[in-house]
């Protein structure tokens, strides 16, 4: 049987990229793998381990590649991580960039990313899958986080690579698109030589062509067992995690001085907002009171975040537009940081400008101040305050590391935890659950729920699965794409 990547008793070299126990594995011609486990728990640092990343002790890691041509890793394994989900981040990206249509000029268009492909049937299946004839011309900053993550995935795929890895595919993407992944996969799969490692942080997503699953614990690598043995022996996540002591105190947490105590939060009237000849928003009326609890959705591309840009005054087309917040007409004299005092806002745009290197809790308290990183010293109240928020989500033990040191889904605790943390009167949750593991999901949904029973408390939730809404959702607005 031909061994495509096998490691014996592996051990990198850097301490700090070590799992706690060697890694012993082999992966077979044939097989798909899924590399499951929770946040932090050490999946990206095997996979690292995998391709190679970080060097090895004693023995290196073995590949067989063929029918490949090529015997370089760097040809045959393609790795999409989390953060390259969201698009190629890097020191020029920053949080508002996406509304700011001054800057487009300087920004490269899909089509000119795209790599060649002389297997013709691969690029219309998926340009086809994707949709991506119609983003061709589309800058890069324009895509929505669910099209960049299709255009993530045909890039790579058009390379052809030998071994396919992928950090949580399928979130962020719509239904419809996630149903025909799983189908495109299988069928490549199928055809071509392909094999495929997943690495998933929701594991009751397993697609039903994966062949074995790898638990990853406490980084420590377990033994490879078939999806079969894996599902059979999976625990049930409890129906409430948070514990009756967190909830107590996030209903009795004193509520902020300086609210605004308005009965309309958000209004908008006939609002409307393109991008040279792309619609995005057309005639859109939509009211939110004080206490609603709004479920977003829509297909990718349909403008969920466009519209939570306006209403959380990041889009500089909001002030064309007829839009009222927290009962004040938008442009009537108040300040941009008047109005995100009242918000507390997560989205994947926002995790993927957070490339700063400072301590998860600078990172929380950067939320009382609206900013991308801190640029104001932290009160001793302050720091009390981000640490109570941390403590309620479970990660207070990661307070002083640094932020880009956490996994993708202990970075997401900690920006949930910054949204909180100024106790808003209107919550906006873009995708809030991204990369979380099963047992985070539901106690985060818990801590959302109990939130919500505070007084005058406002919530907006974007999300592509249905399980992940709270059941305190009173109202829903589904967008549907402008061509």
């Amino acid at each position: 049987m031909q061994h495509i990547i096998t490691i014996e008793n592996g051990i990198t070299r850097h301490p700090a990229y070590r799992m706690k126990e060697p890694v012993n594995l082999q992966f077979n011609e044939g097989e798909h793998i899924a590399i499951v486990g929770p946040n932090g728990g050490g999946k990206s640092l095997l996979v690292d381990t995998l391709t190679g990343r970080y060097p090895l002790l004693m023995n290196e890691v073995k590949y067989d590649f063929s029918p490949s041509a090529s015997k370089m890793v760097s040809d045959n394994i393609k790795y999409i991580t989390f953060r390259d989900s969201y698009g190629d981040s890097d020191a020029t990206y920053y949080y508002q960039q996406r509304w700011n249509a001054h800057d487009l000029d300087d920004t490269p268009v899909v089509r000119d990313l795209l790599p060649e492909c002389k297997d013709e049937t691969l690029k219309q299946n998926l340009f086809d899958l994707f949709g991506i004839k119609a983003m061709l011309d589309k800058h890069i900053i324009l895509l929505s986080s669910g099209e960049l993550r299709k255009f993530q995935l045909t890039k790579t795929l058009l390379s052809h690579p030998r071994v396919l890895i992928m950090d949580n595919p399928f979130i962020g993407l719509d239904a419809k698109t996630r149903d025909l992944l799983h189908v495109l996969l299988k069928r490549l799969t199928e055809v071509t030589h392909l094999q495929v490692i997943l690495v998933l942080s929701k594991s009751d997503d397993i697609p039903a062509f994966i062949t074995h699953v790898v638990p990853v614990s406490n980084r420590v690598c377990g033994k490879k067992i078939t999806l079969s043995e894996y599902l059979a022996s999976h625990p049930e996540i409890p129906a409430r995690v948070l514990s009756e002591e967190k909830r107590a105190r996030i209903l009795n947490l004193p509520y902020a001085e300086g609210l605004y105590h308005s009965d309309h939060i958000v209004d908008l009237n006939k609002v409307s907002i393109r991008y040279g000849n792309r619609t995005i928003l057309k005639d859109l009326d939509w009211s939110v009171r004080c206490g609603e609890r709004w479920a977003l959705s829509g297909d990718n591309g349909s403008g969920k975040s466009t519209l939570l840009s306006l209403v959380c005054a990041d889009n500089p087309q909001s002030y064309a537009c007829d839009i009222s917040l927290f009962g004040r007409k938008r442009g009537s004299g108040e300040s941009i940081w008047e109005i995100k005092r009242h918000i507390g806002y997560v989205s994947p745009e926002m995790h993927r400008a957070y490339l700063k290197n400072l301590p998860a809790v600078d990172i929380v308290a950067s939320g009382l101040h609206d900013s991308i990183g801190l640029y104001k010293k932290r009160s001793d109240a302050d720091r009390a305050m981000c640490e109570w928020w941390m403590d309620i989500f479970g990660i207070l033990a990661l307070k002083d590391r640094s932020f880009l040191q956490l996994s993708s889904g202990e970075q997401r605790l900690v920006l949930l935890a910054r949204a909180f943390v100024k106790d808003p009167e209107l919550l906006i949750l873009d995708e809030p659950l991204h990369g979380l593991d099963l047992f985070n999901r539901r106690m985060v949904k818990d801590i959302i729920e109990a939130f919500c029973q505070r007084q005058g408390k406002t919530l907006i939730m974007v999300t592509h699965y249905q399980e992940e809404l709270p059941a305190c959702i009173t109202h829903r607005l589904y967008l549907t794409r402008n061509g």
